[in-house]
């Protein structure tokens, strides 16, 4: 079995991390009043901050076509270029809502763009970091749609909609979807139920990390497992929640 800890990332210093902004949703008003708390944070953090992980979703959709991106935003993106340029290292996570995100970041921002998890040495703890959709088991049905939407030829279908009617689709399929998980997402529903905590404790029969700190639950989670310890960074919809790694401590804040 290929070990997951290979090639890890080595990062020093404060690591600030935080997921599922889902930035766009519900309406307009209250996705700009999120991105202004948000903004409002990453002012805060800015001055002690080393690097900044992004877990995903901070976007409820994201599609970037060629020579067009999505309209609106400005301000965290200008704020995520400032943070950049003051020697703040950015680290983007992609997840459900925004899998489709391709070099706008990277080249415009500045960002490390993943796909899927990561190994990182962190002040000299063992971390695995991600996402963490499609992780655990079953739910073959949702891991057999992003294995689809995942594939090139899709993603080019897809783009040869207007972009009004993409983005009119996505947000259809966006609000179903929420509707459906939303009661769910805001309970932790035992180690037997929760799939990340079920991978987790498989991975730690044949690896041995410190933490694993995931987005995607919408439920801030911080849990012993073994000699390791879970982190979920929650969301800003409900929690405002983050996740901050310095060389004394890790610790969920809300």
């Amino acid at each position: 079995m290929k070990s997951l800890f290979e090639d890890p990332i080595t990062l020093e210093g404060n690591v600030y991390i935080a997921s599922d902004f889902h930035l766009g949703a519900p309406n307009k008003v209250e996705s700009d009043q999120r991105e202004k708390r948000i903004i409002g944070w990453l002012d805060n953090i800015k001055e002690d901050a080393n690097h900044l992980i992004l877990l995903g979703d901070i976007f409820d959709f994201w599609f970037e076509y060629r020579d067009v991106v999505p309209r609106g935003y400005f301000r965290l993106l200008a704020k995520l270029a400032e943070l950049h340029d003051r020697g703040i290292q950015l680290y983007y996570f992609t997840g459900n809502h925004d899998m489709w995100v391709t070099d706008y970041f990277v080249t415009e921002l500045g960002v490390q763009l993943f796909r899927q998890q990561q190994a990182f040495i962190i002040n000299g703890k063992r971390y695995l970091i991600g996402h963490g959709d499609g992780l655990g088991p079953d739910d073959h049905g949702y891991k057999f749609i992003k294995w689809l939407f995942a594939q090139p030829v899709n993603r080019k279908l897809y783009s040869a909609l207007p972009p009004r009617w993409a983005f009119a689709i996505a947000r259809y399929f966006s609000r179903k979807s929420r509707a459906m998980t939303s009661a769910a997402e805001q309970q932790f529903m035992g180690n037997g139920n929760e799939m990340l905590v079920q991978y987790i404790q498989d991975v730690l029969t044949h690896e041995e990390i410190d933490y694993f700190i995931y987005g995607h639950r919408h439920l801030p989670i911080e849990l012993k497992i073994g000699n390791s310890t879970y982190i979920n960074t929650g969301d800003w919809i409900m929690h405002d929640s983050y996740a901050k790694i310095s060389a004394e401590e890790v610790h969920l804040y809300k």
